[in-house]
C-alpha cells in the first residue's frame, strides 16, 4: 500500500465509520467510461461539497491491493447489481494524486517533478523489474506492458496550481496534456481517469487546454448532478433519523437546483448542522468565504447593482461562455458571476440562464462582504436600503414612495416599466439589506389570497412585521384595503409582535408625462 500508488481503502473505511450518505452510484457512472473514448472525466464543484470523499471512495473501489467488498456490499452500487460492479472491484493499479497536499510536500522541487519521482519510486517498489524512462509517460506504458493491467488515475483538487500559483499554470497544464491527450498514449496507460476540483479545465484561448476530458460542472452537471451534493430526499432522511428540523435545513443549505437531481444541498453544512443541531453559516469556516469581498469589489459597470439585486432575491441573467476558468482573467461582470457559480456562492438555472443566491447561509456571507466593499456606489446602495427600512418602520410613507420611485427609475428596463412584476423586483432591490432583521416571503398564502411580499422579523429582531401589497394603476390606499379585506395578516397568526401594512402603487401621470409612486403605511 502506497501514498500515490494504490493508497488502499483506509480513507473510505473511516468515512463509512461515521454518518454516511450513500453516493456509491457515482462508481457506476465512472465504470461506464472504462476503456471507452469517454474514459476521461473531470467534475468541478465548490469547496466542502464532498470532492475528497468521492475520491477516497473511488480509490477503495478500484485499488487492487485491498479487498473492499465489505465496504460496498450494503451500498447502492452493490445492491443495484450495477453492470461492471464485480468486474472492476479491486482490479486496477490506482494512481492517486491529492494536488493540494502535493503542493505542500513538493516545496522547491515543484509539483510536476515531485509527482514523477514519487509515482516512479512507488512503482519500482511494487515492480522492481520495471524499466524506467526519462519520459514519465513511457515509464507508465512500461508498467502496463509488464503487468498487463492499465491504471485508474484519481486526481483530487486538480486545479490547485491554477488557483494558488497561476505563474506555473501553463507548465502544469502541459504536464497533464502529456498524460491525457488525443493520441493513443492515454488509452495505452489509463483504463479511466477521474479528476475533481473547484474550477472547470482552464481554457487555452477559446478551447480547453486538456481537450479530451468530459466535463461536468456547476453550470452543467448532467448525469452527475445527484453527486454534486445531498439531494432533498437524502437530507429529509437524515433529518428524520436524527430528529432535526427539515424546513430549517432547507432554508439554510438548499438552493442549488440541478436538472437531473432537483434540489441539492451543501453536504458539509448539512452534516455539521446534523451533528450540532444548530443552524449556522458554516461557510465562514472555509477559505472560500474570505475571497468573496475581493470578487464583488471588482470594478465592472453594473456589478454593484447586480449584487444588490441578488441580495434582494432577484434572479439575474448571466452568460457563462466567456469565463476563462481561472481566478484572475475577468473581462466583465458575467465572468465574475460565473466564477461565483463555480465557487458555490450562486446557484445557476440552466433552463433560464439566470443565477440567484441559493440559501440563507450564502446570503449571510454576501451581506457581510458587501458592507466591507469600499466602492462608493455599493456603500450608497447599502445606506439607501437601510434608510428605506428605517423610514418604513417609522411610517414615513412619503420617504418610502420617493426612494421606491428613485430605484424604479434607475433600474427598471423601459420595456418592463409598466408591469407589476417590475415593481415587485424594484421592492426587492430597494429593500435588499433586509436580511439583518427579516426573513422574506413572497406570495405567502394568507386569508383569501396571497400577500405579495411579507418581511417577518427574525427572533432576535425588535422590528415589526411588514405586509407589502403592490398595485399598478390603483391607489396605495386600495392596496391597504385589500390587505385588510382579504385578511393577509392572518398568515402571521403565530407572530405576536407589531404588524405594519405597506401599500405601494405606481401609475403614469399623463399631464406631466411622469410615473408617480405613492405609499400608505398603517399599523394593525
Amino acid at each position: 500500500m502506497g501514498t500515490y500508488l494504490n493508497p488502499g481503502n483506509q480513507g473510505f473505511d473511516g468515512i463509512r465509520n461515521d454518518i454516511y450518505v450513500d453516493k456509491s452510484g457515482l462508481i457506476g457512472l465512472v465504470n461506464q467510461t472504462i476503456n471507452t473514448p469517454r474514459r476521461l472525466t473531470c467534475i468541478s464543484r465548490p469547496r466542502r461539497f464532498g470532492k475528497s470523499f468521492a475520491a477516497q471512495m473511488l480509490c477503495a473501489y478500484y485499488d487492487r491491493t485491498c479487498d473492499s467488498s465489505k465496504l460496498f456490499e450494503d451500498l447502492e452500487i452493490a445492491q443495484s447489481h450495477s453492470e461492471g460492479y464485480e468486474t472492476y472491484l479491486n482490479e486496477f493499479d490506482v494512481i492517486y494524486l491529492d494536488i493540494t497536499n502535493i503542493m505542500g510536500e513538493a516545496g522547491q522541487e515543484g509539483v510536476i517533478s515531485f509527482i514523477k519521482r514519487k509515482v516512479t519510486e512507488e512503482l519500482l517498489t511494487v515492480y522492481p523489474q520495471l524499466k524506467t524512462d526519462e519520459s514519465f509517460s513511457t515509464t507508465l506504458i512500461n508498467a502496463v506492458e509488464l503487468t498487463g493491467n492499465k491504471f485508474i488515475a484519481i486526481i483530487d483538487e486538480w486545479d490547485a496550481p491554477i488557483r494558488e500559483t497561476p505563474e506555473v499554470a501553463s507548465q502544469y497544464l502541459a504536464f497533464l496534456r502529456t498524460l491525457f491527450k488525443s493520441s493513443g498514449t492515454t488509452a495505452r496507460i489509463f483504463a479511466a481517469a477521474y479528476m475533481t476540483g473547484i474550477l472547470p479545465i482552464k481554457k487555452d484561448g477559446s478551447q480547453s487546454a486538456i481537450s479530451d476530458f468530459h466535463e461536468f460542472s456547476m453550470v452543467s452537471p448532467m448525469e452527475y448532478a445527484r453527486y454534486v451534493g445531498f439531494t432533498e430526499e437524502e437530507v429529509e432522511s437524515l433529518c428524520n433519523e436524527y430528529h432535526r428540523d427539515f424546513e430549517g435545513m432547507k432554508r439554510w443549505y438548499d438552493g442549488y437546483v440541478l436538472d437531473e437531481a432537483g434540489y441539492v444541498y451543501n453536504p458539509n453544512s448539512v452534516m455539521k448542522a446534523i451533528r450540532s443541531n444548530k443552524f449556522h453559516s458554516y461557510w465562514t469556516e472555509t477559505s472560500a468565504a474570505k475571497s468573496l469581498m475581493g470578487y464583488i469589489s471588482l470594478d465592472f459597470d453594473g456589478l454593484s447593482v447586480t449584487i444588490a439585486k441578488l441580495l434582494g432575491g432577484i434572479s439575474v441573467p448571466v452568460d457563462t461562455n466567456g469565463f476563462a476558468n481561472d481566478l484572475s482573467t475577468f473581462q466583465n461582470q458575467d465572468d465574475v458571476l460565473t466564477l461565483l457559480i463555480h465557487l458555490g456562492y450562486l446557484a445557476y438555472d440552466e433552463e433560464t440562464g439566470k443565477v440567484r443566491i441559493p440559501n440563507e447561509e450564502i446570503r449571510l456571507e454576501f451581506a457581510r462582504a458587501i458592507r466591507e466593499v469600499k466602492r462608493d456606489d455599493t456603500i450608497r446602495r447599502v445606506q439607501e436600503s437601510e434608510q428605506l427600512i428605517y423610514d418604513t418602520v417609522h411610517k414615513d410613507a412619503d420617504a418610502v414612495a420617493a426612494q421606491v420611485q428613485k430605484i424604479h427609475m434607475e433600474e427598471s428596463a423601459i420595456l418592463f416599466y409598466n408591469d407589476e412584476q417590475a415593481l415587485r423586483s424594484v421592492i426587492k432591490l430597494a429593500y435588499f439589506s433586509y436580511r439583518d432583521h427579516y426573513i422574506k416571503f413572497e406570495e405567502l398564502p394568507a386569508g383569501e389570497g396571497y400577500a405579495d411580499i411579507v418581511y417577518l422579523p427574525k427572533k432576535a429582531s425588535p422590528m415589526p412585521a411588514l405586509v407589502v401589497e403592490l398595485k399598478w394603476k390603483q391607489s396605495a390606499k386600495g392596496a391597504i384595503d385589500q390587505i385588510k379585506e382579504r385578511s393577509y395578516p392572518s398568515a402571521l397568526s403565530g407572530y405576536g409582535g407589531r404588524i405594519l401594512l405597506v401599500g405601494i402603487s405606481y401609475e403614469k401621470d399623463a399631464s406631466k408625462n411622469k410615473h408617480r409612486h405613492t405609499c400608505v403605511i398603517e399599523e394593525v
